[in-house]
C-alpha cells in the first residue's frame, strides 16, 4: 500500500509517497525524483511493484506537486537540492539507491557531489548528465541562458502551456491511447497556480547551471564507478539517447536499454523498466 505523507523541514512541508511491503526481506531503500513539470504522481503506479523489495520513497520537490513553500523559496537547483538532503536527513536516510527522471538527475548527482557515499546505485530513466543529451527543445532555452533578456524569457512561456505538457506525455510513444489523460492535466493544473510560471521560468534559467556542472558529475560516476542503469525513452526529444550511451564513457559497466517509449516512458512501458529496476538492483545494489 502507497501511503500518503508530510514532513515539516523548516518552513517546509514536503509532500511524498512512501511504500513497503510488510513481507519485504531487506530494509534498503529506493529513492525516485520525479521531473519537470510533474510530481511523485509519475510514480504511482511504480511504487506498488517496487516496494515488494524496497521501502520506497517519492517526494515531490519544491515548486512541484503537493509541497508548499513559504513565499520567499529560493527557486535554484542549489536550494532544492538542499531541501532534498535536509528531507533525507529527516527520514534518516544516508544510505539508497536513486532512480532519476530529467530535473531529479541533477539533482541527485548535486546530492552525490555533497554526500558521496549516500547512493549505492543509479537508475536513469531519460535523467540526464552530458551535453550530448540535450535535444532541441532546450534551444530556446539556451538561447534564454546567452541572452538573459526578458524576451527570451517570455519566449519560454509557451513550454507551460497545456499543449506542450501533453505533448511531453504523446510525443514518442509508440500508443498514445495509454496515456491517460488525467497526467498531464493535472501537471498543467499545478502550473497553472500562482506564481508557479515564474518559478518555472528561473529554474529553466537556473538549469545552465547544472550543465556547467556536468564535468563533475561525470568524473563523480567515473572515480565512483557506481552500478548504473539506463532505462530511456529513445524517442524522447527531450534529453535524447546520445545522453544513455554516454554514460559508458565514464562507466564502462553501465547497463543501456533503449526503450520504444517517448519522455514519459513509464507511462507507456511500465512493466518493462520495472522489470530491467528489479533485475539490476538484485544483481548490481548491496
Amino acid at each position: 500500500m502507497t501511503l500518503i505523507k508530510q514532513t515539516k523541514i523548516n518552513n517546509l512541508t514536503i509532500f511524498y509517497r512512501e511504500s513497503s511491503d510488510p513481507t519485504c526481506p531487506t530494509n534498503k531503500t529506493l529513492l525516485l525524483l520525479h521531473g519537470f513539470p510533474s510530481s511523485s504522481h509519475q510514480y504511482r503506479s511504480l511504487i506498488p511493484l517496487l516496494s515488494k523489495h524496497y521501502r520506497v520513497i517519492a517526494p515531490d520537490l519544491p515548486g512541484f506537486g503537493f509541497t508548499t513553500v513559504p513565499d520567499d523559496y529560493e527557486y535554484t537547483f542549489e536550494n532544492i537540492t538542499n531541501t532534498a538532503s535536509a528531507f533525507l536527513n529527516a527520514l534518516q536516510i544516508d544510505k539508497c539507491a536513486v532512480y532519476i527522471f530529467d530535473y531529479g538527475a541533477p539533482i541527485a548527482l548535486r546530492l552525490a557531489l555533497q554526500r558521496p557515499t549516500l547512493f549505492t546505485g543509479i537508475i536513469s530513466q531519460n535523467g540526464n548528465a552530458y551535453e550530448e543529451g540535450l535535444g532541441g527543445f532546450w534551444d530556446p532555452v539556451k538561447k534564454y541562458w546567452e541572452s538573459n533578456s526578458g524576451e527570451d524569457r517570455e519566449a519560454l512561456r509557451s513550454v507551460l502551456s497545456f499543449e506542450t505538457t501533453k505533448a511531453q506525455y504523446l510525443t514518442g510513444t509508440k500508443n498514445p491511447e495509454v496515456i491517460p489523460p488525467e497526467t498531464y492535466w493535472l501537471d498543467y493544473s499545478l502550473l497553472c497556480r500562482d506564481r508557479n510560471a515564474d518559478i518555472q521560468l528561473d529554474l529553466f534559467r537556473d538549469y545552465e547551471e547544472n550543465v556547467k556542472l556536468y564535468p563533475k558529475f561525470q568524473e563523480y560516476l567515473r572515480e565512483s564507478q557506481i552500478p548504473l542503469l539506463a532505462a530511456w525513452g529513445k524517442n524522447d526529444p527531450i534529453f535524447i539517447p546520445a545522453g544513455a550511451e554516454a554514460f559508458k564513457k565514464d562507466l564502462p559497466n553501465a547497463e543501456v536499454h533503449l526503450i520504444d517509449a517517448g519522455h514519459f516512458a513509464l507511462e507507456s512501458n511500465l512493466n518493462d523498466i520495472a522489470g530491467l529496476v528489479m533485475t539490476f538492483l538484485e544483481r548490481k545494489v548491496k
